[in-house]
């Protein structure tokens, strides 16, 4: 296991147990994880060059695994009490070498996918358009350094109505919201 350089991001090697028969993966056990409960399990792929992001999240945390193919991890630490805050950091998860990764709320990220790929990620509740909050992926506030400058993007993360300080208004403003409701 490896701890990130911001505070509660996770990355687990996975072991791999084959035989003449083929080959077993565990992708999750509960105790890996602060949040071990998951309500929503979602699998994607993504074309070569696809840029996801990048989003945060006032509620729910993500825990993901690549299946094949890969996929460039940017993070950025909006949550202000952590010692953490405003850090970035760029992680790759590889096919090949197994792992999972688990991201928790008031972590921005974005997924950059140098090759075709499929993934498979789970989210400690369910996801709801109101509780995603996100900037333009190549915002220098982020300090993600992604390696290209002409991603495919969906036409919500190509155009966000949102910039870096919105974006971080939002999400103080829902995380309250969600602070304050039973």
């Amino acid at each position: 296991m490896t701890e990130g350089s911001i505070d509660g991001v996770v990355v687990r090697d996975l072991v791999v147990h084959a035989d003449a028969r083929g080959a077993l993966r565990e992708l999750y056990v509960a105790d890996w994880v602060p949040t071990p409960a998951f309500q929503q399990w979602n699998l994607v792929t993504s074309l070569a060059g696809t840029l996801r992001g990048v989003h945060v999240h006032p509620r729910h945390s993500d825990y993901l695994h690549v299946i094949s193919g890969r996929l460039l991890l940017g993070l950025h630490d909006l949550r202000p009490d952590d010692p953490a805050a405003r850090r970035s950091q760029m992680l790759e998860l590889d096919a090949e070498r197994p792992q999972v990764a688990f991201i928790p709320h008031g972590v921005c990220h974005g997924f950059y996918f140098p090759v075709s790929t499929t993934y498979v990620y789970g989210l400690s509740s369910r996801w709801s358009a109101s509780e995603e909050n996100g900037c333009r992926y190549d915002d220098p506030r982020l300090g993600l350094r992604w390696p290209t400058r002409d991603p495919v993007l969906s036409p919500r993360d190509e155009a966000p109505a949102t910039d870096y300080d919105e974006m971080r208004a939002a999400w103080a403003a829902s995380t309250s919201r969600h602070a304050e409701s039973p």
